[in-house]
């Protein structure tokens, strides 16, 4: 799939622009292990990059005009760099477009490209396709225009947080910094432990297949969108909260301190938001004590208590993710969760290695049962690398 989607890149490149590429980059996609809807809120998070990568073919232009192609759809999207603003592109292109404009505004030297966009990493499941093209593309225009960008871990966490600015900014989705610093600052073989407090990264081991584990993926091939209102919404719960509790983050409410915090909220939902935000930090980091001890029955257990919070506290699953979760759970699984922002998107199980097939048959079996419209799609996913130049 990867030499693929890599190929498919290059081949657009010569369609739509004529000549050669100057280079191929490659960005991943992510699954977050433990730690939603905490980014926001200066918490932890453990994700991990998939090898599923967005690939963008580039060669700079002499002009100060940027074009976009992507493969399946239709046409090259094009705007020039003065013209790049909030909204603006309307389309797809104001993901990668909106690089241009955060390096620009960084105080960076960004010419013109030509770019054209495959990916495998599948769009609308949760597993941050849109981060994968921004940090593609930013990768391509570091290298191409001598910024240093990938240079050590220092570089990438500064280019993250510009592809962080250009999706909010530019793209106008609300999210946090995880999906970016994923994407971008992730090793092989390894979780991010990401604090979005002050962006300090703790590479932790994780190799399932060695315990004779599974982590298995299930897209439910719901919706899934983080524009739609709701995931900013469940963000201004969370700074309303804030407000009225006098504090910079929820990130500093101890866990034994939660019960006096909520106390002093003006309504039920914020005590639930912010039941879910406390307890999510603490359970991220009893994940990365049960890695390190190679504790798995521990980290399905806080992958059980991770879904659960998020369907009843922070009210952002779904019937199909509910679905896909209690299913695992029914077939064998060690624990099972909700990933990403939710309201659609995929679950993760982790899985023995041995039932891993049967635990697929019986997320599609529950789903045909429950009448949901599609039927789910699982990968297996392996902790990959970071971004990067490729060819």
């Amino acid at each position: 799939m990867a030499e693929t989607s890599a190929a498919a890149a290059s081949a657009l490149f010569e369609q739509a622009y004529g000549g050669s590429q100057a280079g191929l980059w490659a960005a991943p996609g992510r699954v977050n292990l433990i730690g939603e809807h905490v980014d926001y809120n200066a918490g932890l998070v453990l994700p991990i990059a998939l090898p599923q990568r967005a690939y963008a073919a580039a060669r700079p232009r002499a002009d100060r005009l940027v074009r976009f192609a992507s493969a399946g759809l239709p046409g090259v999207a094009e705007v020039d760099l003065d013209d790049i603003a909030p909204g603006r592109p309307a389309d797809w292109s104001r993901y990668p477009a909106g690089v241009f404009w955060a390096l620009r505004r960084a105080g960076h030297d960004v010419g013109g490209l030509d770019l054209a966009f495959a990916s495998d990493v599948p769009i609308g499941a949760g597993l941050s396709s849109s981060a994968a093209i921004e940090g593609a593309a930013g990768a391509a225009v570091s290298d191409l225009f001598g910024l240093g960008l990938l240079a050590d871990d220092a570089s990438r966490a500064e280019l993250a947080r510009l592809c962080q600015r250009a999706e909010n900014e530019i793209a106008l989705a609300p999210t946090g910094g995880m999906d970016q610093a994923a994407a971008l600052r992730c090793q092989a073989g390894h979780a991010l432990n990401l604090d979005c407090r002050d962006g300090a990264v703790a590479q932790i081991p994780f190799d399932a297949a060695a315990a004779g584990l599974v982590l298995l993926v299930i897209d439910t091939k719901s919706a899934h969108a983080l524009g739609d209102g709701g995931y900013g919404a469940r963000r201004a719960d969370c700074e309303q909260a804030v407000r009225e509790l006098g504090l910079h983050s929820l990130r500093e409410i101890a866990p034994d301190e939660l019960g006096a915090a909520v106390a002093n909220l003006s309504n039920d939902r914020l005590r639930r938001r912010v039941r879910h935000v406390v307890t999510e930090i603490e359970r991220v980091r009893r994940s990365v004590v049960a890695l390190r001890a190679g504790d798995f029955a521990l980290l399905g257990e806080l992958f059980d208590l991770s879904h659960a919070s998020l369907r009843d506290d922070y009210e952002v699953s779904c019937p199909e993710l509910n679905t896909a979760q209690e299913a695992a759970l029914a077939g064998g699984a060690i624990g099972a969760r909700m990933t990403g922002g939710g309201f659609g998107g995929s679950a993760i199980a982790l899985i023995e290695a041995a039932a891993a097939g049967a635990v697929e048959d019986a997320v599609r079996a529950a789903f045909a049962a429950a009448g949901h419209a599609r039927s789910p799609a699982c990968l297996a996913a392996v902790p990959a690398g970071p971004a990067g130049r490729i060819a």
